[in-house]
């Protein structure tokens, strides 16, 4: 049995691995999500397999059937606007998991003291178990601080102790690691006070709020994913304290492939990972109009201007960002490029690494909507296109567009790479008024002779330009 447990934990393993290299492209990436979770039902079948008293199987499907029912709804039913926050809540919901794994085993082997039917307990036991227990808690609470300012049930604006805060998240920090050592020391003895781990797990869930409190909307992207891959870190450390080889290797391919995102995106933006940790970026704030002193005034076009300019085009890059998302605007869009497309004009999409919520926000947004892979560009590759494109739409982008990134040293985003989309030769932008993104900075684009604004709801005003088009 021990073998077939083993065979089946390899099998899954490779879905896991296989499952995840189709996510690195969307034509796959469907495909890539059924095989990862086939090889996550064959993971179970093979723990049920491994738990020899069968009457514990009665806890485990219960379990699974509370699972199914809690996550299932709102998988199927949370809006694509809302996506952002519901990976959010389902990642802190398995640290919450891990951290509960902690303390139960905890509590079962009378602090650590008798684990495995008596056994002395291992190092790599306690410790792997206390950092679960630490890791897994911090996950828990700044998800829930992250689903909060994604929701706006928390302002997206910095909220920081000013000049303390750091030092009180130090002092956490030393508190949560402090009351590990206490108990990792008095492993050996039965008289270990659970209320030491209940305060491990409460500095660490403290320290979670006080270290996502400060984090920026701007910056939420990028915690999303580091928070990802703190969770997978957590769930391998327990599964090595458990000697669970499935929680092992399913929390390091989290882990992993989490923390590769996260540099990544992290480099998108020109931020180092402890400078978004350290927080204070990204606000949701209106910015003034004007960084020189001087009055600007934003040009506004119609819906028929913008279709005229369009229909005549050769090529048009559409740039979409958190504002097409909010309006549900993506089948508009789509409708109106195929009206373009069908008058002989080229359309792409320029997709920026962390326009929206989340990343591939817009990749996922566009293909609801059924537009081509190939027309979604990314940065790279359609950066040094808009130099000889006729019209940029730009569909609630704001930073990703913001050109004070490159032009601009004293702008809090200099040097995060952006789209050019100044360098077109006109930009349409589609906003509902002039307020500023959600790093609550104020964009120069909006006020560039060669840039109209489209105010408005975003899908009405493109079904409005698609409706000129048809008059065309």
């Amino acid at each position: 049995m021990d073998n077939l447990v083993n065979v089946l934990y390899i099998i899954a393993f490779a879905m896991f691995i296989y499952g995840l290299m189709g996510l690195t492209g969307p034509k796959t990436a469907v495909r890539g999500n059924q095989i990862a979770a086939v090889g996550m039902f064959i993971a179970v079948v093979a723990t049920l397999i491994a738990v020899r008293d069968t009457s514990q199987w009665v806890l485990i499907v219960a379990g699974l059937v509370i699972g199914i029912a809690l996550g299932v709804p709102p998988a199927r039913f949370t809006k694509m606007t809302a996506m952002p926050q519901l990976v959010a809540a389902f990642n802190g919901v398995g640290g919450g998991t891990v951290a509960l794994i902690a303390w139960a085993e905890f509590l079962d082997t009378d602090g650590f003291s008798a684990f495995n039917h008596g056994e002395s307990p291992t190092v790599h036991i306690i410790v792997g178990s206390l950092f679960a227990a630490i890791i897994g808690s911090i996950s828990f609470w700044g998800s829930v601080i992250a689903f909060a300012k994604l929701q706006e049930l928390l302002s997206g604006a910095p909220i920081t102790l000013g000049r303390a805060q750091q030092p009180v998240n130090l002092l956490l920090l030393i508190g949560a690691v402090a009351a590990a050592v206490v108990i990792g020391l008095g492993a050996g003895d039965s008289g270990v006070s659970q209320w030491w781990m209940v305060g491990l797990l409460v500095a660490a869930g403290v320290l979670g709020l006080m270290v996502v409190l400060p984090i920026g909307g701007a910056d939420m992207p990028v915690v999303i994913s580091l928070l990802n891959a703190l969770t997978g870190l957590s769930a391998a450390a327990a599964g090595l304290a458990l000697n669970n080889t499935a929680m092992i290797v399913a929390g390091m391919i989290v882990g992993a492939s989490g923390t590769i995102l996260t540099n990544l995106m992290a480099k998108a933006m020109n931020r180092s990972i402890p400078a978004i940790v350290a927080g204070g970026f990204g606000g949701g704030g209106v910015a003034a109009a004007a960084g020189d002193g001087e009055a600007k005034t934003a040009k506004a076009t119609s819906a028929a201007d913008a279709a005229i300019q369009m229909a005549y085009a050769n090529q048009v890059i559409v740039v979409p960002g958190y504002g097409m998302a909010v309006a549900q605007a993506q089948h508009a869009v789509k409708e109106m490029a195929a009206l373009l497309e069908a008058k002989g004009v080229e359309v792409k999409y320029a997709i920026h690494p962390v326009a929206g919520r989340m990343p591939g926000h817009m990749n996922v947004l566009l293909a609801e909507a059924e537009v081509s892979y190939d027309a979604m560009k990314e940065m790279d590759d359609i950066n040094g296109e808009f130099s000889r494109t006729d019209v940029a739409l730009v569909i609630g982008a704001n930073d990703v567009t913001n050109p004070a990134a490159r032009d601009d040293a004293g702008s809090p985003i200099y040097g995060m790479p952006v789209l050019n989309v100044d360098q077109a030769k006109s930009v349409i932008v589609l906003k509902r008024s002039m307020n500023s993104g959600f790093a609550g900075i104020d964009n120069p684009l909006f006020y560039a002779d060669t840039t109209s604004m489209l105010f408005g709801d975003a899908k009405k005003s493109v079904g409005a330009v698609t409706e000129e088009l048809k008059a065309l």
